[in-house]
């Protein structure tokens, strides 16, 4: 089993000084010129609450964490934009003059970022550069936003964006939607863009206000927990998801609710809900509405410092992932199964969009041993996986490194 801290999995070429060294060995002009080399950071996020509510106009609470995407450039005298993965050795390259259509290659990420910079008139420069990762791919922890992020920092010139932060995460997302094919909600690309240190951030997905809710660290801290079993957003049934919800909002509006998106169904509506839409549609909306107020109940209860109340608003969140909005899987079950039976684990959930990727746990930093252990016990001989426990910080969101 890994078990891997902010700066995992080992990766020193994140310091600043070794990853300028792979750029120059890879574009030797930044030997040249090193005053124009420049390096920026986007984090992931984890979400502690709050799943599927994002493209229902409804609240969630991430926070960005301490697994980031790296990229060395340096900026071109054309229109030509070159990156390497460090990862993988795998190169990208397009003109932002003719960026064409999706190539279903992870440079992808970076093309509709250009393409949606464009289409917002904000202006591009070309680049050469490297990309470095501490963010485990598939795994739910918004890597594609973390690279789009990224990439509009660098994409943006030597002196970065000319748009708020919320503008630009609302940019990256179009890059998502329109471009790559992901129908997603705003959520991970605000949460890299304007994440504060040591807070996740309550978000309004409809009017988009947001405020920092800070997170009782010092004793405590987020730890995420890795099923090993990848995915991948685009092939799953993520966007099935949001239909459903787009459906059963068409089918109460139809019958003259006052509905335009399941953010404007209350608790009270529910047992109405249930004479006007089918099994499923009933499900995935109930799902929405009662984990809307889960957010809210989960805010209050972190301020008052009541973890106890976390622990059972996290762990009805999970059960409603999987019973109503089935998106869980046995392996994010068997982790948070796992989790909850340690002592000092105050709160378990799977994070993210789910069939497959991860647990968020908020565990007592005296604990963490007791849950590494135990789910390198338990886990594999549940799954026959091999596990990766994450421990996590909130950090600040998307900028540079080095200028």
């Amino acid at each position: 089993m890994g078990r891997q801290g902010p700066g995992a999995p080992s990766r020193t070429v994140l310091e600043a000084s070794l990853l300028r060294n792979e750029l120059e060995a890879r574009v030797p002009e930044a030997r040249e010129r090193p005053g124009d080399v420049r390096i920026v950071r986007a984090p992931g996020r984890v979400n502690l609450i709050g799943e599927h509510t994002d493209y229902n106009d409804g609240l969630v609470l991430p926070a960005a964490i301490g697994l980031e995407i790296w990229i060395a450039y340096l900026p071109g005298d054309d229109r030509i934009v070159e990156l390497t993965s460090l990862e993988t050795g795998r190169s990208g390259r397009f003109d932002l003059t003719a960026i064409g259509g999706r190539r279903r290659r992870w440079i992808d990420y970076v093309a509709g970022t250009a393409w949606a910079l464009g289409e917002a008139g904000q202006p591009t420069v070309g680049l050469r550069g490297v990309t470095a990762s501490s963010l485990p791919v598939s795994a739910g922890l918004s890597s594609s936003a973390a690279i789009e992020l990224a990439s509009a920092w660098a994409l943006s010139g030597p002196d970065g964006p000319r748009v708020d932060g919320m503008t630009l995460a609302r940019i990256c997302q179009r890059a998502e939607n329109a471009f790559v094919g992901v129908n997603s909600g705003l959520m991970d690309q605000f949460a890299s863009s304007l994440g504060e240190a040591g807070s996740a951030l309550l978000l309004d997905c409809r009017s988009l206000g947001y405020e920092a809710v800070p997170l009782p660290l010092e004793e405590h801290q987020l730890v995420v927990c890795h099923t090993g079993s990848q995915r991948r957003l685009e092939a799953s049934q993520y966007n099935a998801r949001r239909a459903q919800c787009e459906r059963a909002v068409a089918v109460l509006a139809g019958q003259g609710l006052p509905v335009r998106s399941l953010r404007d169904v209350t608790p009270e509506m529910l047992p109405e809900l249930r004479t006007r839409l089918d099994d499923e549609g009933c499900r995935r909306a109930e799902h929405v509405v009662l984990e809307n107020e889960r957010v809210l109940a989960t805010v209050d209860a972190l301020r008052t410092g009541d973890l106890a109340a976390v622990g059972r608003l996290w762990a009805e969140s999970h059960a409603s992932l999987r019973d109503r909005y089935e998106v869980s899987s046995p392996e994010l079950d068997a982790l948070v199964e796992i989790a909850a039976g340690v002592e000092g684990v105050m709160a378990a959930r799977m994070t993210g969009a789910g069939f497959g990727g991860c647990t968020v746990n908020l565990v007592r930093r005296d604990a963490l041993d007791r849950l590494v252990e135990a789910v390198g016990r338990d886990y594999p001989a549940r799954t026959g996986l091999t596990p990766h426990v994450y421990p996590v910080e909130p950090v600040a969101g998307a900028g540079f490194v080095a200028r």
